[in-house]
């Protein structure tokens, strides 16, 4: 059994439990590899790089608006 189907096998369960002890435990795990999963750890250096260009734009005081960003991307949306 592939990862994709055993998440969708775990949805499915899930979706149908009714024991909020189950349920709470479940909440646990999930948080605990919440905490313990560091996603910036993961990012290689072009998105590291992006994310400083976009800290430095904000320092710099390039900002835009939401409905600039709107504007311009509204084909998209």
């Amino acid at each position: 059994m592939n990862i994709q189907t055993q998440k969708l096998d775990l949805i499915e369960w899930i979706s149908k439990l009714n024991d909020s002890s189950v349920i709470e435990k479940l909440r646990s795990i999930k948080e605990d590899y919440a905490k313990s999963k560091d996603w910036y750890a993961d990012l290689n250096a072009e998105e590291l790089a992006s994310i400083n260009r976009g800290l430095k734009d904000i320092d710099e005081g390039r900002l835009n608006s939401h409905e600039s960003a709107r504007q311009i991307y509204v084909k998209y949306l």
